[in-house]
This record gives structure tokens, C-alpha cells and sequence, in this order.
């Protein structure tokens, strides 16, 4: 029998390599074999990667390579909170991961406050995972061929997408022409996936016909017009997974109470940070840190970190009405699910069942809709909450009391 020794005894010697241990053992010794090389190659004390709180087996599989052990970043809780959605309805508690001390303060106060007023308002507008491939072609006669080719054709493109997955949908296929480049903008329905990995296998059986059908021949899958974990002005304005809007009104004697400001304070900083500023910045948010929220809940329930680049394309609205403050986020490109991905491991799956969401909807698509729609109203909680900071001039104070 192999144990632990022998196997870091082969790694030493250079005859295993650290990727390889998974083929020699299981997940979870492979993983204490790789802490204790690199502990005495680096003389760290990696005692606080293990023991980890998922199945080493499943996130070897489908979640990390090189298991070394886990990550531990601390996870509050903010909330009550009400929210009337398209999908989402009741009360819900937000799970928020971070290590930014007074975050999840902030989002609590501005969901206490939003509950007092009622509860927030919240719809999921338009929903579709994009892949975009590039294809070279001899110039701009033949791209308008391709392009006419694949209007007419949109239907074998369905069929030839969908024959991978008995989930996804083809929702469009949007073309693009620069030059000798035709960009393809493929749209998908993909339920209460994220689906990043459905619309990329979707995708390249679709672009198998394109290429057997036209003279168009691919350069990569993804041509950067997706566009995927970059800052792009596309996702602002289309869309990409949910375009989710979270709104409220709030009573000039809530502002007062309990942000400890005025309606007319918190219209002008919003207008003068977030529009002005972000404006001059040449920014593609318009909001203060809605990105915070969309990260701590992103880490919290298991999806793709690094999309929080696509959920920072946030604009946050506020102005003074009869009854007090109306504050709204609309959120363009929240890329978020509720199955796949980091979702089915253990703490990231108990976030998630803290929400209720956890797992496929009934109907298909509405537990990730629903999730939406309550990171969008913590994300407008956080808005309220920092504006009204900075506006009664309480920012630095309470990171100063909260000891950050």
C-alpha cells in the first residue's frame, strides 16, 4: 500500500509531479502530500489549508487543479430583508463572504432601512450567457455573405447549438463585421446555470456548421465580444446573464433616522460621485461600490469570482420625490447561477439553502432570477448605506469605530 511518505518521496525525486498525484491516490491525500512539499520547499506553515470543509474529491474534479486545501474567508450574514420580485418573493437573508471590515455592517444597515420602508422592488429585464466567436474571412463582400447566411440560417444554428444541452436555449445570434473579422454574438437562455461552459460547447458545434456551410473559417471560440471577466461596454448596454433593476422609496423621516442625512443631501452626492465623477473617470459604472456586494455574494454562493468585473456595470439612480428618496441599481451583466460551478460544494451550497435558492427553479431559470434580484437589492443597500456615510461625513468614522 502507498502511503503519504512514499508519494512524497516520488515527488522529491522527480519522479511524480504535483499535478499527478490525483492519479495515484485520493483527492484529499493528494492534497496533504502537496502541502507538505511545499511547506518544505517554502518553509510556510500551511497547517491552516486543511482540513477542507467540501468534498476534496468533487472540487478536484470539477473545481481546482493541484489541490492544495482551502481558502477560509469569513462569512457574515445581512438582512432581513423584503423583496417583491419577478421571481423572488418573501423575506431573505443575504450570506456575504468578505474580508473588508464594516461591509457587511454597511449592507445590514441599508437593508434594515429598506425593510422599514416596505421592502425593495426587483426585476430581472433581460437574460442571456453570450460566447462569441471571431472568424477570418477574405474581406468585407464575404462578410456580408456570412452574415447573410447566418440570418437565414439561424434555425439549423439552434439546432446544431442545443443538440448539446438539454438545458440551454439559442436565443439570437448577433453579427459584427470589422474588416476581414465576422464576430458571431451568440445569446443563450441558460436556466438556473451561470453557463459559461453550456454556451461554450453550445457554441462550438454551432460554429462547426458555419464553417462547413460559408467560407468563413474560425480564429478562436471567443472572440473577446462575449465579453467575458473584461470591462466592456457591450455587456453595459446589452447585457450579459441577468439585467437585474433593484428599487425603493424610502420616507424623508427613514433618510433622516436612520442614514442620518436628507433626501436632497443623498440626490446631490449620488449625481456628484457616482454620475459626475464616474463620468469624468471615463468609468463603466456609475455607482459607488456595487461591486463590493456582487463580490462577498459571489464568493458566499459559489460563483465565478472574476465575473464581479462584469457586475460592477451597475448605475445607481436617486432623486427627491413627494414621499422622500427613490434609490434604484440596475445592475447590466449579473453572471450568476444556481447550479454548476462552485455551487454544490459544501459552504457555497449552504449559502445558497440560507437563501432558499439552492438548485434547479420551478419554473426552470427562477431560482437564478431570484437570486438576482436579492444580490441587486444588496447592492442597492450598499449604495444607500455608503452614500448617506459619505454625505453626513461618517465613512472614515465608522471604519475608525469598527476598528478597520
Amino acid at each position: 500500500m502507498t502511503t503519504t511518505g512514499d508519494l512524497l518521496d516520488r515527488v522529491r525525486a522527480g519522479e511524480i509531479a504535483l499535478y499527478e498525484l490525483d492519479d495515484h491516490t485520493a483527492a484529499e491525500t493528494a492534497a496533504a502530500v502537496r502541502r507538505q512539499y511545499l511547506a518544505a520547499e517554502t518553509d510556510a506553515d500551511l497547517d491552516a489549508l486543511a482540513p477542507v470543509p467540501f468534498s476534496a474529491a468533487q472540487a478536484a474534479e470539477s473545481n481546482v487543479e493541484n489541490l492544495l486545501g482551502a481558502a477560509a474567508i469569513p462569512m457574515g450574514v445581512a438582512g432581513p430583508v423584503s423583496v417583491d420580485g419577478g421571481a423572488a418573493s418573501g423575506e431573505y437573508y443575504l450570506p456575504l463572504a468578505t474580508t473588508e471590515g464594516a461591509l457587511v455592517a454597511s449592507v445590514n444597515r441599508g437593508l434594515a432601512t429598506i425593510e422599514a420602508a416596505g421592502g425593495a422592488t426587483a426585476r430581472v429585464t433581460d437574460s442571456g450567457m453570450t460566447r462569441a466567436p471571431v472568424f477570418r474571412v477574405d474581406g468585407v463582400a464575404e462578410a456580408q455573405t456570412v452574415t447573410e447566411w447566418v440570418a437565414e440560417n439561424e434555425d439549423h444554428l439552434r439546432e446544431a447549438a442545443e443538440s448539446t444541452t438539454s438545458h440551454g436555449e439559442l436565443l439570437a445570434v448577433d453579427p459584427y463585421v470589422v474588416g476581414d473579422s465576422v464576430f458571431l454574438r451568440f445569446v443563450y437562455d441558460t436556466k438556473d446555470a451561470m453557463g459559461m461552459n453550456m454556451v461554450t460547447l453550445a457554441t462550438r458545434e454551432a460554429v462547426g456548421v458555419v464553417e462547413r456551410e460559408t467560407a468563413a473559417e474560425l480564429v478562436a471560440l471567443s472572440g473577446n465580444l462575449c465579453s467575458d471577466k473584461k470591462p466592456a461596454a457591450i455587456n453595459a448596454i446589452e447585457g450579459r446573464g441577468r439585467t437585474v433593476t433593484a428599487d425603493v422609496v424610502l420616507d424623508r423621516s427613514l433618510v433622516e433616522d436612520r442614514l442620518g442625512t436628507t433626501p436632497e443631501a443623498m440626490v446631490e452626492g449620488n449625481t456628484r460621485k457616482n454620475l459626475v465623477g464616474s463620468a469624468k473617470a471615463g468609468s463603466l459604472g456609475f455607482n459607488a461600490h456595487a461591486a463590493n456586494t456582487v463580490a462577498a455574494a459571489f464568493l458566499a454562493t459559489g460563483q465565478d469570482e472574476a465575473q464581479v468585473v462584469e457586475g460592477a456595470n451597475a448605475i445607481t439612480t436617486m432623486e427627491v420625490r413627494e414621499a422622500g428618496l427613490y434609490a434604484s441599481v440596475s445592475l447590466a451583466s449579473l453572471e450568476l447561477g444556481t447550479v454548476g460551478g462552485g455551487t454544490g460544494l459544501a459552504t457555497q451550497s449552504a449559502a445558497l439553502d440560507v437563501l432558499g435558492l439552492g438548485g434547479g427553479g420551478d419554473p426552470p431559470g427562477s431560482n437564478a432570477d431570484a437570486l438576482a434580484e436579492v444580490v441587486a437589492t444588496g447592492a442597492l443597500a450598499g449604495e444607500l448605506s455608503l452614500v448617506a456615510a459619505f454625505c453626513s461625513r461618517h465613512l472614515a468614522g465608522a471604519h475608525e469605530e469598527l476598528g478597520r
